[in-house]
């Protein structure tokens, strides 16, 4: 007869970031990346914005894996179906660490940005924390149906929350969008703003840099 187990034990984890925080330090964003990339290559869609004012988190996800059977490139992924319940559990506890280490009480933006995969991770850990922010932003991903619209009564008015998606992206089905735009309002409210751009599952630059403008 077999039977399954828990230890609990201490463990290490890097995360990446780009430019430095200083004086001139407009935004901080803490930007989750989907599955299949390491935090430090998904920094560079941030490259083309002022590294003057943008100092920008990425964690990285825990479980790493090589992409092809050819065992040269690495990925990861945040979760599975697997022991997700104990797994999400310690991805919070490594965010909560990684905050209280970056976290600045100066008067500036923050901005949390979700990709694919880290869409479910930044809104879960947002829940579970009662954590605030400037804007959220919704790239690409789906919204966990756990989630209920009492799980963000916390967030101030002035929060903005933008869903983004590219209208030619395989995973983005007009089924599934209505989906996940009907828990984004569920969710959100009047908050939520809806941006659709030419384009595939990609990271939309251009959005990136308009936010960072404050052109958005």
């Amino acid at each position: 007869m077999t039977s399954e187990k828990q230890v609990s034990y201490l463990t290490k984890n890097s995360y990446s970031t780009l430019n430095s925080f200083g004086d001139q330090t407009k935004n901080v964003w803490m930007v989750f990346h989907g599955m299949g990339y390491l935090s430090r290559y998904f920094l560079r869609y941030f490259s083309a914005l002022d590294p003057e004012k943008n100092y920008i988190l990425a964690p990285q996800a825990p479980s790493k894996y090589y992409l092809s059977s050819e065992y040269k490139h690495v990925g990861a992924s945040w979760l599975t179906r697997e022991n997700t319940q104990a797994e999400t559990e310690n991805i919070f506890q490594y965010l909560d660490a990684v905050w209280k280490e970056e976290k600045r009480n100066s008067d500036h933006k923050l901005i949390l940005f979700g990709y694919s995969q880290g869409v479910s991770i930044v809104t879960r850990w947002m829940a579970s924390r009662n954590m605030g922010c400037d804007h959220l932003v919704l790239h690409s991903g789906g919204i966990p149906k756990e989630l209920q619209p009492d799980s963000f009564n916390y967030l101030q008015k002035e929060v903005n929350v933008t869903y983004l998606y590219g209208n030619q992206d395989p995973h983005i089905t007009e089924a599934r969008k209505i989906v996940e735009l009907q828990k984004g309002t569920q969710l959100f409210g009047e908050r939520l703003k809806v941006v659709e751009f030419k384009g595939g599952h990609e990271v939309y630059i251009p959005f990136l840099k308009e936010l960072s403008d404050d052109n958005y």
